[in-house]
């Protein structure tokens, strides 16, 4: 387990002093930081169809960027080339560990956990990010170089890259195995490897109003829901055939209103949006169904761990009512059992000793046969 030191700062002061205000580098914030997954290993996941992976690389000062997935690299030589993985936490149990320390933030503003290999000069070029990110330097080293906040003239690198321009640099630093870059949206950054190097970025992002509006049309849609039209059966009479009144105005106005205060309506809208995945998911369902008594008698000797990816959240107002979102769904239970849920909500891993109340209640077993049938737990060894 990785444990995140943030150079005698709280994790309080690290939030009133730089979350969302300005980047700074935490020195050492993992201790004999040790990469949680190979080259080789990065190289193979790579491989695989269901990943999104890009190479990115520059010859003769022309960018140039690949789609997975990836079968050989030596085409490329020995410099000036990044291989980059997204949300590499639904791939390797291992590398997932490393969101752990972050959970002083809310897991429903996490983006993915991205990763980078890259060979000396190698970069993803100049950008901009609209999220915010710890990058936690890996083995090797790399040289960051990170900007003021501000416009910046947008670079079309390559159709696939987009770039900023040069910019003055607030922060010039060499990273080593261990240290961690924060950097706020809207700061430009680069990195360049200096030698041979992995790179892992927790990246953490807020939806737009737009993608909330957006998401809550395909939601009233899909559902059949908000087809009520407009009710006026009051109306007076007119001068102004051209006018919207105010009166109408805010009657229009109301109509939409009225569904985002239906908190039943936004509520399962909300809880299914956040959890549904970002990336897909390394399924893998059960081949045969739990049996009841064999769930029960494991969760005596044996762990539960959420799937990497999986999102799983309820909201403080109706945990107790028996209500929770995992992956894009609407979960109901037995209110009963709210405390064993929210320990599956707040946790990658929980072990026998934390379950011990749970593990001969029958509402909870029949949660956990469904859970353990889709592949979203799995068993793990007890420490």
């Amino acid at each position: 387990m990785y444990k995140l030191d943030l150079n005698q700062m709280t994790q309080d002061e690290f939030l009133t002093q730089y979350w969302q205000k300005k980047p700074v580098v935490i020195r050492q914030g993992f201790k004999d930081f040790v990469d949680p997954i190979s080259m080789d290993e990065f190289a193979g996941i790579a491989m695989e169809e269901t990943v999104q992976s890009r190479l990115l690389s520059k010859k003769d000062g022309q960018w140039q960027a690949e789609f997975g997935p990836f079968e050989s690299y030596g085409h490329l030589g020995e410099r000036d080339w990044s291989l980059v993985i997204q949300a590499l936490d639904n791939f390797s149990e291992e590398a997932a560990e490393l969101i752990e320390p972050f959970r002083f933030l809310p897991h429903w503003r996490l983006d993915d956990l991205m990763a980078s290999f890259a060979t000396p000069g190698g970069s993803v070029g100049p950008h901009v990010d609209n999220y915010d990110v710890f990058i936690c330097q890996g083995s090797g080293k790399r040289h960051w170089r990170v900007g003021h906040r501000g416009q910046y003239e947008e670079v079309i690198a390559h159709e696939a890259l987009l770039h900023v321009a040069p910019f003055e640099a607030l922060i010039d630093v060499t990273l080593e195995a261990g240290d961690i870059l924060y950097i706020p949206p809207g700061y430009p950054h680069e990195g360049v490897a200096l030698e041979p190097s992995m790179s892992f970025s927790i990246g953490f992002r807020a939806n737009s109003a737009i993608s909330l509006l957006s998401g809550f049309a395909d939601h009233l849609i899909d559902n059949d829901l908000g087809g009520k039209l407009l009710e006026d059966s009051s109306r007076q009479s007119t001068t102004n055939s051209g006018e919207v009144s105010s009166a109408d105005y805010a009657s229009l106005k109301q109509q939409l209103q009225n569904l985002l205060d239906d908190d039943q309506v936004f509520g399962n809208f909300i809880g299914g949006f956040l959890t549904t995945a970002k990336h897909e998911l390394d399924l893998m369902p059960s081949e045969e169904p739990f049996e009841r008594d064999e769930v029960r008698e494991l969760l005596g000797i044996h762990g539960i761990k959420r799937l990497g990816g999986l999102r799983a959240f309820y909201f403080e107002e109706t945990i107790n009512e028996g209500i929770c979102f995992i992956n894009g769904e609407r979960v109901s239970f037995v209110a009963d059992i709210a405390p064993a849920v929210k320990l599956l909500c707040n946790n990658l891993t929980v072990m026998p000793d934390e379950l011990a109340a749970w593990k001969n209640n029958e509402d909870f077993i029949s949660l956990m046969v469904k859970l353990l049938d889709l592949g979203y737990w799995f068993w793990v060894e007890a420490e």
